[in-house]
């Protein structure tokens, strides 16, 4: 058999006509970049995390950026990110003039640690810069301890970005990722589990200055009209065919946000007496953007991969390379500590087949794959 890491024509499958009648919907009015689809999607977004705001925008990095560029990060301020996590997290913020500051994070949720964000924080001041914000990552579909970090955030006069790219619509304490912090924000890139057909993002407050501020910023830094221009800004507007297709796909999404609960159950119910599986605190869901287990070394993933792979079963290493060790980033400060956890994690770490159509017949093959 030959298995797709994630199955989205089977999604497609189901949302064929109304996808079409969307389609056609938007080729019937013309207003292809910031049409009425796209007022709508971003009303619905907000209505389902709970937040008062959401502005879309074309992609996720751009939203990170937009939400720096509106809480005023400059050269000389300091921003806490993971290193274990997507480079989009980390490389807005010198885009920005500030300078990233590299935490680890937890051995067992993967997210941000907040002892280490302590350390990371007393370190920025030795050298000069001023903490400015913290931006946590729901690491594949987690939310992180939000209250945990935004307590140490609010004691050095920061802010807190929430980059829910792949955990957006995941629960915290009763809370949904996406209003758990200053700004949220999340990616709709076609493997996200809210994805569109190209690329896509949003950005998400509750503070009515910085969502005017936002809008103006992804739209040239637009005044009053068109033409007039209040601030330097950046282009950054969601075409309205994605948004069309973003509505069908919000249609079903807590449908398919419980098929992933089920899904990553008969994981962990096949895989726990083999492999360290995904732990989930009390009180928080994750989205399941990717089903992560932990083996013993990184001779033992590779033999895994290799049998994976004779089976046909595709599997994936996210992040074989933390940020803190990549040319681009190696410069940057970090928790003087080090980062320990997201040193062993990056050679520990394969993900599975995870997707809301897995089949549970086809889900014990792609076990008795990774077992062996």
């Amino acid at each position: 058999m030959s298995l797709p890491f994630i199955d989205l024509a089977a999604q497609q499958a189901r949302l064929r006509p109304a996808l079409e009648a969307a389609y056609a919907r938007v080729l019937d009015h013309g207003q292809y970049v910031m049409g009425e689809e796209v007022r709508e999607l971003e009303r619905k977004l907000a209505a389902f995390c709970g937040a008062r705001h959401c502005l879309s925008c074309a992609n996720g990095t751009d939203a990170i950026q937009l939400a720096l560029m509106a809480l005023g990060i400059k050269a000389g301020d300091a921003v806490f990110v993971p290193s274990f996590t997507f480079a989009a997290t980390a490389e807005v913020v010198p885009l920005a003039g500030a300078t990233p500051v590299f935490v680890d994070v937890l051995p067992d949720t993967f997210n941000m640690d907040a002892e280490s964000l302590k350390r990371a924080i007393a370190h920025a001041r030795e050298i000069g810069l001023k903490p400015a914000c913290v931006i946590p990552v729901d690491l594949f579909g987690l939310p992180a301890d939000y209250d945990a970090l935004i307590a140490i955030a609010c004691e050095s006069g920061m802010k807190v970005i929430g980059d829910s790219a792949q955990g957006w619509g995941g629960v915290y304490h009763g809370r949904v990722a996406g209003s758990l912090c200053d700004i949220s924000t999340t990616s709709f890139f076609p493997a996200k589990p809210l994805g569109c057909y190209g690329d896509g993002g949003a950005v998400f407050t509750d503070d009515d200055a910085l969502a005017a501020l936002i809008n103006s910023l992804r739209l040239h830094g637009m005044g009053e009209d068109r033409y007039s221009y209040a601030r330097i800004g950046i282009n950054s507007r969601m075409d309205t065919i994605q948004a069309a297709i973003l509505i069908e796909k919000l249609s079903i999404y807590a449908d398919e946000i419980e098929a992933r609960q089920d899904v990553a159950k008969r994981y962990s119910q096949a895989l726990s007496g083999h492999y360290e599986t995904p732990f989930i605190p009390e009180g928080l869901k994750s989205i399941w953007a990717q089903y992560t287990i932990k083996v013993k070394s990184p001779a033992e993933r590779e033999a895994l991969q290799a049998r994976c792979r004779a089976a046909g079963v595709p599997t994936a290493i996210y992040y074989p390379i933390p940020l803190h060790v990549q040319g681009a980033y190696a410069d940057f400060p970090r928790d003087p500590a080090g980062l320990p956890v997201t040193e062993d994690l990056a050679g520990r770490v394969i993900s599975l087949p995870m997707h809301p159509y897995l089949a549970s017949q086809v889900q014990d093959s792609i076990v008795a794959a990774v077992i062996g």
